[in-house]
C-alpha cells in the first residue's frame, strides 16, 4: 500500500512516517512539503492515498484535495490542528472536495498513544482501499445556501429524525440539510463519527452552509423544531424526558462514543411511532440496532443507498436486517424526510 505523504513540517512527516512504520505492508512512496510539489508527484507516484496537512505554502491542503480530486481521484485523509478555526474551515472545505476523514495531530502527542496511533494506522489501511470519484474543478460550493424550494406543513410535527452517519457523512448532511427548508417543523439529532476536537468546526461548517439552526448538543438542553443537534465528541447522547438531551461518559459502544445505536435507541424509547431514523453512508454496524429499535416502535427507517455512500457498510447492514423502509440516494433522503412528516 503506497502513502504520499504531505506536510511542511519536517517534524510531523517524522512522526508520521514513525506511526506508520508498525505496518509492514504500508510503504511512504514519497513525502512533500506543500500541495504543488505533491499535486506533481502523483502522476509518477500513483498512491493508494494521500496524508496531507492543511495549512501550508505555495498549496494548501484544500487546495491539493480539489485538484487531486478533480484530476486523479485519490483517498485522502488529512492529519491538521484541530484549533486554528481558519485552518478548521479549510479542513470543511476540504471535505466538501472529497477528503475522506481527518485527524488531529494531537494524537500523536498523547501519554498513552499507543491505542491512537493503532487506529490512525487502522484507519489508513481502510481508508486506502475506498474507491473514491472524480469532483469536477466546476463544483464549486456556495455559502450559505438559500432555503429549499420544498414545503411544510403549516403545522408543527410531533416527531424527531435521528441520524447516524460516518465516513463520508459530512458531504452527506450537508446535502440532506440544505434541501430542508429553514422553517423545518421537528427537531434533528445526530451522531456523525469524527476525530476528536472537529465536532465543533463540523456545526460551524454546516451552519454556514445550510438554512438550518445547526448546534452542538449540551447537557439538559431541550431540542426544538427546525435545529439540528450534533453529538459532542467524547460523551454518549441520549434524547431523555420529551425531548431534552442527556450526556453520559459511558465507555465506548461498537467502538464509538457518542454511538449511533445509543442515540437511536434513546429515540426510539422516547418518541415510538413519532421517530424518522436515518442511516448514512458509514462503515461497521453502528446506528443498526439503534434503527431496529425505531423500526420495532413502529417508527419510519431510511437508508442511503449504495450508489452515493462512500462506503456502504452501515447502511447495507440495516437493509440486509429487514429494518428499513426506504433506501434512497443522498440526493432524495430530504424528501423522504419531508413525505415521512406529513
Amino acid at each position: 500500500m503506497k502513502v504520499l505523504l504531505v506536510d511542511d513540517s519536517a517534524l510531523a512527516r517524522k512522526v508520521i512516517i514513525e506511526a506508520l512504520s508498525s505496518a509492514s505492508e504500508i510503504v511512504i512512496v514519497g513525502t512533500a512539503s506543500n500541495g504543488k510539489e505533491a499535486f506533481e508527484l502523483i502522476p509518477d507516484l500513483r498512491p493508494n492515498i494521500i496524508i496531507t496537512d492543511i495549512n501550508m505554502p505555495i498549496m494548501d491542503g484544500m487546495e491539493l484535495t480539489k485538484n487531486v480530486m478533480a484530476y486523479y481521484p485519490t483517498p485522502i485523509l488529512i492529519v491538521s490542528v484541530s484549533v486554528f478555526k481558519e485552518g478548521m474551515e479549510k479542513l470543511f472545505e476540504a471535505i466538501s472536495y472529497g477528503a475522506l476523514d481527518a485527524v488531529d495531530k494531537g494524537v500523536f502527542e498523547l501519554e498513552n498513544k499507543e491505542g491512537e496511533i493503532n487506529k490512525f494506522v487502522e484507519k489508513v489501511k481502510f481508508l486506502s482501499k475506498i474507491k473514491v470519484i472524480t469532483h469536477p474543478l466546476a463544483r464549486i460550493l456556495k455559502q450559505k445556501k438559500e432555503s429549499s424550494s420544498l414545503t411544510v406543513a403549516s403545522k408543527d410535527s410531533d416527531k424527531i429524525i435521528a441520524i447516524a452517519s460516518s465516513t463520508g457523512g459530512p458531504q452527506a448532511l450537508l446535502e440532506i440539510f440544505k434541501n430542508l427548508p429553514k422553517n423545518f417543523p421537528a427537531p434533528i439529532v445526530v451522531v456523525q463519527h469524527i476525530s476528536l476536537g472537529f465536532t465543533e468546526g463540523l456545526v460551524d461548517w454546516l451552519s454556514k452552509n445550510c438554512s438550518l439552526n445547526i448546534r452542538l448538543g449540551k447537557e439538559g438542553l431541550k431540542i426544538e423544531k427546525g435545529n439540528v443537534y450534533i453529538a459532542p465528541s467524547n460523551f454518549q447522547m441520549l434524547i431523555q424526558n420529551n425531548g431534552e438531551i442527556k450526556l453520559i461518559d459511558e465507555p465506548f459502544h461498537n467502538g464509538f462514543k457518542p454511538s449511533a445505536d445509543i442515540l437511536l435507541e434513546s429515540v426510539a424509547i422516547e418518541y415510538k411511532n413519532r421517530a424518522i431514523g436515518v442511516i448514512l453512508t458509514g462503515m461497521g454496524r453502528d446506528g443498526v440496532l439503534g434503527i431496529k429499535a425505531i423500526k420495532d416502535n413502529l417508527g419510519h427507517t431510511i437508508a442511503q443507498d449504495e450508489k452515493t455512500s462512500i462506503v456502504f457498510g452501515m447502511p447495507k447492514a440495516a437493509i440486509e436486517m429487514g429494518v428499513i423502509d426506504q433506501v434512497l440516494s443522498i440526493s432524495d433522503v430530504a424528501k423522504g424526510i419531508m413525505a415521512a412528516l406529513a
